[in-house]
């Protein structure tokens, strides 16, 4: 057989590849099936008139040949028109937008086009897992920062500040927080872009949870100067409940946005024009679209706080995104074991935190992609798990 590259030797299987494979093998031989709480795909449909105008469009003759790279020029039209509208955010939409086949590509095209071995890329703890496996992939060197649960898990850049910058070239920061719930305001955002240009480092802002949940939305974008050191990267997937149809787009000064297109170029032949224009469909929802998604969100999560108390964690309350962070009890010995417990115990699968950093080892995280029904089957049976503490 023909060995792997070296590069793969720092790329491990992902952790919920390895746990679905587990609960398939449980499904197949029990007849209590498991509910998972685990994960963050969207369960609903986009709106109604996303659909529509797809099935429109892919039936016509002319819009299945290549794409180009750039995007269909209304489509990047429409993210700056969304970040106008949203953010009061003015970008070029030919030279400061660059769609992309979901924002995860994004991650990786950000880490391949900017970062050399021997660069040091600093990754937040917890945080999702792409940011330092791009990273290592690209030959960097990860420094991980921890997220401070008492600063409502925003880093402590007077603590960063002491460490030693000379090597950082990137660094990673996404709000609202996966996993935590936490959220930034425009007050930090001009500190982390200072910080940035204190040290010439690129802030590399990672926002698909911007509307769930989120009182406050905001973007880097917003802060004076920022496109000049920060790269912002925004997704449809969660806001608009288009995660397999892979769109998001990256927002940047200029000379970012060439780099990146140059990586990508070399990698995809452009978008499907019918999703393309399904997406400028999307962007220009009203309020009422996010009004309608949170009101079912907002109800899930008074059942997933309420699972997370009866296993006797303590939730976050206020946290924004499409998940419940919770700290386990003290006489727990870490995250893992309770959620293993729970899972084979009442077949309930709640993520536990220590896939996303040291950090998270003593916390559960539950997904808000399951309807109300299912939350509250999970509920009764966490209930009869006699063996928690609660």
């Amino acid at each position: 057989m023909i060995r792997e590259s070296d590069r793969l030797q720092v790329a491990e299987t992902y952790y919920f590849a390895k746990k679905l494979a587990e609960i398939r093998t449980m499904n197949e031989t029990n007849d209590i099936k498991v509910i998972n709480l685990g994960i963050g795909s969207p369960d609903l449909p986009p709106p109604t008139s996303v659909t529509e105008k797809l099935k429109e469009y892919a039936t016509r003759p002319d819009v299945h040949a290549y794409q180009s790279y750039k995007g269909l020029p209304e489509l990047n039209e429409a993210f700056a028109a969304w970040y106008k509208n949203h953010f009061d955010v003015n970008l070029d939409p030919k030279t400061e937008l660059l769609p992309l086949i979901g924002s995860k590509e994004g991650v990786m095209h950000i880490s391949m086009s900017f970062l050399n071995p021997g660069d040091q890329v600093l990754v937040p703890n917890p945080g999702y897992p792409a940011y330092a496996m791009t990273a290592k992939l690209a030959g960097a060197e990860v420094v991980y920062f921890d997220l401070e649960s008492h600063l409502n898990w925003l880093p402590d850049l007077d603590k960063l500040e002491q460490l030693d910058l000379s090597k950082v070239k990137l660094m990673w920061v996404n709000y609202p927080n996966m996993p935590t719930g936490g959220n930034a305001t425009i007050e930090f955002f001009k500190e982390l872009i200072a910080f940035g240009q204190r040290h010439n480092i690129l802030i590399c802002h990672d926002n698909p949870y911007t509307f769930i949940l989120n009182d406050s939305p905001i973007s880097i974008m917003q802060v004076e100067g920022a496109k000049f050191c920060a790269l912002e990267l925004t997704s449809l997937s969660k806001n608009y409940n288009m995660a397999g149809w892979r769109v998001g787009a990256v927002a940047g000064d200029k000379y970012y946005i060439d780099t990146i297109l140059k990586f990508k170029s070399n990698m995809d032949s452009g978008m499907f024009m019918p999703i393309q224009i399904a997406a400028i469909e999307a962007l220009g929802q009203d309020q009422s679209w996010f009004d309608y998604l949170n009101g079912i969100y907002a109800e899930r999560k008074k059942v997933a706080i309420t699972i997370m108390e009866n296993i006797g964690c303590t939730p976050l309350l206020d946290g924004a995104g499409m998940f419940v962070w919770a700290s386990i009890p003290t006489d727990i010995k870490d995250a893992e074991t309770l959620a293993d417990e729970i899972l084979y115990e009442s077949k309930v699968f709640i993520t536990p935190g220590h896939i996303f950093g040291d950090v998270g080892m003593r916390y559960l995280r539950i997904s808000l992609c399951s309807d109300v029904e299912q939350l509250n089957n999970a509920l009764q049976r966490v209930k009869a798990l006699n063996k928690v503490s609660i």
